[in-house]
C-alpha cells in the first residue's frame, strides 16, 4: 500500500494516525517515466541527500563491557522454529512491472540479483503482490496496448482514488519466470470488492503458473477500513467481515480449478479492529481448514502531517532516536498481546504482512539511513522472537524514502541502476542470523543488563547455539562507547569463532554502509550484487577460560558464527547471480530467445500458453531450488541474463 502508479502523484494525509493516498492523472510523480536531461540528482524522495544528525551518546551510558552466558540443551525461552526467508517484501500489485519486470520476457535483472542474495542466504524469498489495488484488480485476457498491467484512472471512485487495475497472466507468468530462478515465493490477493460477484481467475491462474510457489491469498486488505473508505456501510464490523470471508469460501469450493482451498490468509488488520474482536466471531476455527495464515499489518507511525498538514505534526530529526532503541520493536509487538500465541493453538502462522519505518513514506534522512538498517535487524529478530513467522518490509516508488531497493525510472536505465536502501541491509543480515535450516529458535538475551541501546539475540538449532546477533546503535567516533561482549557457553567455547560486521560512520549515514566489507554503493549504482572484498573476521576465544571477546562499534552490528557450519549455512558462496551488460537496441546490442525456450522451460509452471499510504485512517503504534531453473536459459547465459527479447527495462 506504499504504491507509486504511473502519471500519477501520492496524495496523502493522516487523521489521527491515520494515513491515506489519493490517485488521479498529473498529481503524481511517475515512478516509470519521469524524464532527466542528466544522469544528476532529480530531487525524487528516493535519493534525498538529507542527513540527520545523530543522536548524542546517552548519559549515563550503558556499560562498555558485560557478559553473555549461553546454554545448550534445554533452553527456556526459545521462539518457534523460524525459516530463513523470514524477512520478505511487499510490493503493491500496480508496481509489479516496474519492480519485477515488464512481463515474462523482460525481467528486472537487478532484482533477480536482490532476491538470489536471500536465497543463498536463507534457502528461499517470500514477496507479497497486492495491497489496496488488488482489491478491484482484473484479470483479463488483453489489455489494448498490449502492456501486463494497466490503470483505469476513469473508474477511480473511491475516496483515495485507487485506480482499478486490469493485468493479464503475464503479471503470474514473470512471477513464476522469477521463482524458478530465484525460489521466490508468493503471497497473492483475491479481489473482495464485490462478494457478489467474485473474480476468482487470480486464484485458478496463480494456482495453475505458480504451483507450490503461491504459499498464500490475502482475503481482503484491511477490512477495517473499509467503511471508513466506502466500500462497506459504516457500520460494517468483524462479523460483517467473517460473512463475507465465508462467501468467499462458498465461491471458491463452487470452482473446479482452484484446487487448493486453504491458502487463504485473514484478516489482515489495519488497526482499527483488534486480532480478538476477529478471533471472537469464531474466524479462526470456523474456516481453519481454508486459512494459511493469520495477518496483521503495521506501521510504527507516519509521516501524513508533512505531506498535507493534517494529523500529527512529526519531524525526522525528532523522531530519529525512538527508532534506535530495542524497545522500538517490542512496542509493536506489544500492539498484539497473545495473538502469536493463539494462532499457534489453532495451527495457524502468525504473520506481518506489511510493515516499513513509517506509513505516508517514511521520513527523510530516517528512513534511508544506517540507523534504519540497525532498527530493521533488531525489529525483525523481535518479531521472529516473539513468534510471528513472517514479516514483509514494503516497497514504494520514487516518492518514498525507506524503500529497500528502488529501480530508476525507465527512461533512465541505461545510466542508472538501483539505489539500494537500508532495509535490504537488514534483510541479508536476517537471513544469515537465521540460516538455510529452517529450524532456527530466536532467544532475546536481554544483553547488558537489558539495556536499550546494545540489544543481542541468540539463535539455536537443535538445542545448541550457532550465532549471535549483536547490536550498538550508539554512534560515538570517539570509540567510548564501542562495547565487548564476553561470550561464554555451557561446556567450552570454540577455539575461535567467526564475525560478520554491518557498518557506518554514524547513524545518521546515507549509502555506502558496508556488510562484511562488501557493500551495494550508493544512489543509481548497483544491479543488485554485492561488490568488495568478502572480510569475515576471525576472532581467538579463550578457551581456559570458556570466552569469547566481541567487541561492536558505535554504531555496528555484529553477526557472530559460532561454528564453520553455522557460516557456511547462511553464506553458502559463491551467489548466482546475473549481469547486467545487455543493452536496449537503442544504446546497445540486444539478444533475442525463441519465447517458446521460456514457455516450455518450467515444468510444473505450464507457461506454454510516492509513495505513502493507501489506507485512510490506518491505526499507527506508539522448495524446489535454482537445480530445476530453466537449463535451456542457462545456456545462454555467458555474459548477461537474457530473458526473452532482453533488454534493460527503460
Amino acid at each position: 500500500m506504499r504504491l507509486l502508479l504511473v502519471h500519477s502523484l501520492i496524495f496523502s494525509f493522516g487523521l489521527a494516525q491515520a494515513a491515506v493516498t489519493a490517485y488521479g492523472p498529473h498529481v503524481q510523480s511517475p515512478f516509470g517515466t519521469t524524464t532527466a536531461a542528466s544522469a544528476s540528482y532529480t530531487g525524487a524522495a528516493s535519493y534525498d541527500q538529507t542527513i540527520l544528525n545523530a543522536p548524542a551518546p546517552p548519559n549515563p551510558p550503558p556499560p562498555t563491557q558485560f557478559n553473555v552466558e549461553l546454554q545448550a540443551g534445554d533452553v527456556s525461552g526459545l521462539s518457534i522454529q523460524q525459516e530463513g526467508s523470514f524477512f520478505g517484501f511487499s510490493i503493491e500489485f500496480s508496481v509489479t512491472t516496474q519492480v519485477l519486470g515488464l512481463n515474462s520476457s523482460f525481467l528486472q535483472v537487478p532484482f533477480l540479483n536482490l532476491m538470489a542474495n536471500l536465497r543463498q542466504r536463507g534457502g528461499s524469498v517470500k514477496v507479497r503482490v497486492g495491497g489496496n489495488t488488488q482489491e478491484t484488480a482484473t484479470l483479463v485476457a488483453s489489455t489494448p496496448d498490449g502492456a501486463a498491467l494497466e490503470k483505469d484512472y476513469g473508474r477511480s471512485s473511491n475516496p483515495t482514488a485507487t485506480p482499478p487495475l486490469v493485468f493479464t497472466s503475464e503479471i503470474i507468468k514473470m512471477m513464476a519466470e522469477i521463482s524458478a530462478l530465484t525460489d521466490v515465493y508468493w503471497y497473492m490477493g483475491v479481489p473482495f470488492n464485490d462478494t457478489q460477484n467474485w473474480r476468482l481467475q487470480i486464484a485458478e491462474v496463480g494456482e495453475a503458473m505458480l504451483g507450490q510457489y503461491l504459499i498464500g491469498l490475502q482475503a481482503g486488505n484491511e477490512p477495517d477500513l473499509y467503511s471508513r473508505h466506502g466500500h462497506r456501510p459504516d457500520s460494517y464490523g468483524p462479523q460483517d467481515y467473517k460473512n463475507d470471508f465465508g462467501l468467499l469460501i462458498d465461491a471458491m469450493n463452487a470452482d473446479s480449478n482452484i484446487p487448493n482451498k486453504n491458502l487463504l490468509i485473514g484478516p489482515n488488520l489495519a488497526g482499527v479492529w483488534s486480532p480478538p474482536d476477529i478471533w471472537q466471531t469464531g474466524f479462526a476455527t470456523d474456516f481453519n481448514q481454508n486459512l494459511a495464515a493469520l495477518a496483521v499489518e503495521r506501521y510504527p507511525t507516519d509521516n501524513c502531517y508533512a505531506l498535507f498538514g493534517v494529523g500529527t505534526p512529526r519531524y525526522g530529526q525528532e523522531m530519529f532516536p525512538s527508532f534506535l532503541t530495542h524497545q522500538s520493536g517490542k512496542d509493536i509487538v506489544n500492539e498484539f498481546p497473545g495473538a502469536p500465541a493463539y494462532a499457534q493453538s489453532v495451527g495457524k502462522a502468525f504473520i506481518m504482512t506489511e510493515t516499513n519505518t513509517a506509513s505516508c513514506g517514511g521520513f527523510p534522512g530516517l528512513s534511508d539511513s544506517f540507523g534504519a538498517a540497525l532498527w530493521g535487524i533488531d525489529y525483525a529478530l523481535q518479531l521472529a522472537y516473539s513468534n510471528f513467522s513472517t514479516v514483509l518490509f514494503h516497497v514504494g516508488g520514487q516518492s518514498v524514502y525507506y524503500n529497500p531497493f528502488t529501480p530508476p525510472v525507465t527512461n533512465q536505465s541505461t545510466f542508472h541502476q538501483w539505489t539500494i536502501g537500508p532495509v535490504y541491509y537488514s534483510a541479508l543480515v536476517v537471513a544469515e542470523a537465521l540460516g538455510a535450516s529452517n529450524t532456527a529458535q530466536v532467544l532475546d538475551l536481554q544483553a547488558n543488563g537489558g539495556n536499550d541501546y546494545t540489544p543481542g539475540y541468540a539463535i539455536y538449532e537443535s538445542g545448541q547455539p550457532v550465532r549471535i546477533a549483536l547490536t550498538n546503535f550508539i554512534t560515538d567516533p570517539s570509540g567510548n562507547s564501542d562495547y565487548t561482549a564476553s561470550i561464554s557457553i555451557g561446556g567450552t567455547v570454540p577455539a575461535q569463532v567467526k564475525v560478520k560486521y554491518l557498518l557506518a560512520d554514524s547513524v545518521s549515514q546515507i549509502y555506502n554502509f558496508t556488510w562484511a566489507g562488501q557493500t551495494f554503493g550508493g544512489p543509481f549504482t548497483s544491479d543488485g550484487r554485492l561488490v568488495g572484498t568478502l572480510d569475515v573476521q576471525t576472532i581467538p576465544c579463550d578457551q581456559t577460560n570458556n570466552v569469547c571477546q566481541i567487541k561492536v562499534p558505535a554504531p555496528g552490528f555484529a553477526l557472530v558464527f559460532l561454528t564453520d557450519n553455522a557460516l557456511s549455512e547462511s553464506d553458502q558462496s559463491p551467489t548466482m547471480t546475473f549481469s547486467t551488460t545487455a543493452y536496449t537496441n537503442l544504446h546497445g546490442p540486444t539478444i533475442t530467445i525463441d519465447p517458446s525456450v521460456l514457455a516450455t522451460s518450467n515444468g510444473e509452471k505450464g507457461l506454454a500458453d510516492a509513495l505513502a499510504g493507501t489506507s485512510k485512517g490506518r491505526q499507527m503504534s506508539s522448495a524446489p531450488g535454482f537445480a530445476q531453473a530453466l537449463p535451456s536459459l542457462i545456456a545462454v547465459m555467458a555474459g548477461a541474463l537474457v530473458i526473452g527479447r532482453l533488454a534493460l527495462v527503460r
